[in-house]
């Protein structure tokens, strides 16, 4: 255990599941939904909790974790790897069977394990900002160990699944599969973005997308906000370009697609109370901005308010970003075994991170009513049951064939199987542009509208050429429907699978050469 006061090492007492020190407590439970671990501290002010298993591990097995909110394209099995950090959950394969364990979702702090020849460690961050938590008199559980071992039956994807399923009892999922369009990628330049590209663009995607009940959706992304003058909220109005976001909307309905717009919860205008601002975040904001702190109770109500405006709009899905960088100050890819830096609280040191992130993510989910969310730079153990979908994957690109490659493919392969079972999974969008040949996108594309997952492109309307038009048009009908889950056939030796399966039918993919 790690506290303010220095690290100590603590015994079972009496035999029993429970380990004390000087009032600070540990207590394991072992229930029908797995082992539950739980920790009390009235006094000292706990930063980590480390639980420990014994016991001897064979080093010839291929061992593949996970990351903290999305996939850095790095995923892979690999052999034994003891100081590499498996966020949340961790699969084992010896050649014959996979052993699955983790931890399941709505943990109270953040937790990763790790594996060596001697035995296997469970660590929990239970800080909060960068210091110890002060719990006072409260106890909290931090997690909820699960395990399972794969059946005769079972190929190793398939059983990887049925373990996910286990780790959330309450995923929210959206009642159709979420598709359209995101003009994200095409246009770097946030000055380009327009109300009139925006209505091009949707009424290219309401054609293709023909007759189907399922209407796909037309996401504003990044660059509608206003960013003008300090004396109001940038998501309570549009700007120049987008003068009217309600009438927006309604013109996005009335050409056939379904209206989604991309808002991000923290960053405020220097309008707001200073006690509001997390200054350790200053950097992230910009010149007039600031981050807010989300432990206090008038910004989660400013939020609520800003997540009602967008729907009372007319907005059907939101798609909120970046709050696990600005709430912790660093990106997934990077976070290792440090998820924050030390030192730094936030106005509120009773809760961990755990529980502050997840507050956030149930305060829109309140605010958002019927609208669909989609988390992005969201933690997925944490969001799980308060968003409908999840990307999995750092961005793609529409500039960057091997981003795409290494980000999209690689998180569709070892995350899709969180789909359907934390929440419905988004790879990340196929960016059309002259800028990468049109052979490797068209496969992307493809491998997306038969992955049964989220579908997204981004493209520019006046850009695209008829032989792209007809396959565009294949890819939103089919992504419009349910379909089986995809499976990557290769994952076991490749971390960018070639060749997959999508119920009956199989594919093989050349990534590599246009």
């Amino acid at each position: 255990m790690h506290t303010e006061s220095g690290r100590h090492t603590i015994r079972a007492r009496d035999g029993r599941n429970v380990w004390q020190h000087e009032g600070t407590g540990v207590a394991t439970r072992l229930k029908d939904d797995g082992l539950h671990v739980e920790l009390s501290s009235p006094q000292d002010a706990v930063r980590y909790v480390e639980l420990r298993w014994q016991q001897r591990i064979p080093e010839d097995m291929k061992y593949l974790g996970d990351h903290w909110e999305r996939g850095y394209g790095d995923l892979s099995w690999t052999g034994m790897t003891p100081d590499k950090p498996m966020p949340w959950y961790f699969f084992v394969f010896d050649g014959t069977q996979i052993f699955g364990c983790g931890v399941k979702t709505g943990a109270q702090a953040f937790c990763w394990w790790h594996v060596d020849p001697h035995g296997i460690t469970l660590w929990m961050d239970v800080r909060s900002g960068g210091m110890g938590v002060k719990l006072g008199q409260r106890k909290i559980e931090m997690a909820t160990v699960v395990e399972r071992i794969s059946q005769e039956d079972e190929t190793p994807y398939e059983a990887a699944g049925h373990f996910t399923a286990m780790l959330c009892d309450a995923p929210l999922l959206p009642p159709q599969p979420v598709y359209g369009a995101n003009n994200c990628y095409y246009d770097p330049s946030y000055d380009h973005r327009s109300r009139e590209r925006i209505l091009q663009d949707s009424k290219l995607l309401a054609d293709l997308s023909g007759n189907q009940a399922n209407r796909p959706f037309s996401i504003i992304d990044e660059g509608w906000e206003n960013v003008g003058g300090l004396a109001m909220s940038p998501w309570r109005n549009g700007n120049e370009r987008f003068p009217d976001m309600a009438g927006l909307a309604n013109q996005i309905k009335k050409i056939g697609a379904r209206p989604g717009i991309w808002y991000r919860p923290l960053l405020a205008n220097q309008d707001v109370p200073r006690s509001w601002a997390l200054s350790c975040r200053q950097s992230l904001a910009g010149q007039g901005k600031c981050i807010m702190d989300p432990t206090i109770p008038e910004v989660l109500e400013r939020i609520k308010e800003d997540v009602a405006l967008m729907v009372g709009w007319g907005y059907e899905l939101i798609k909120y970003g970046d709050t696990t960088h600005d709430a912790l100050g660093t990106w997934g890819g990077v976070m290792g075994n440090q998820i924050t830096e030390d030192n730094w609280q936030f106005s509120d040191r009773s809760r961990t991170n755990a529980e502050i992130l997840t507050s956030l993510y149930r305060s829109i989910r309140e605010a958002a009513s019927e609208a669909l969310l989609v988390g992005c730079n969201t933690v997925g153990h944490l969001c799980a049951g308060y968003v409908h979908v999840q990307r999995i994957g750092d961005n793609t690109s529409a500039r960057e064939w091997l981003r795409t490659r290494k980000m999209g493919v690689n998180s569709l392969a070892f995350r899709a199987m969180q789909h359907g079972r934390l929440f419905a999974t988004d790879a990340d969008c196929v960016g059309l542009t002259s800028q990468i040949p049109w052979r490797l996108n068209e496969q992307w594309m493809e491998l997306l509208a038969s992955s049964g997952t989220s579908m997204f492109i981004s493209t520019q309307a006046d850009q695209v050429k008829e032989k792209q038009k007809t396959a565009l048009s294949k890819a939103y009908d089919r992504a419009s429907r349910p379909q089986a889950l995809v499976q990557p056939l290769d994952w076991m030796q490749n971390s960018c699978p070639s060749r997959w399966k999508s119920g009956e039918e199989f594919f093989e993919f050349n990534w590599w050469s246009a």
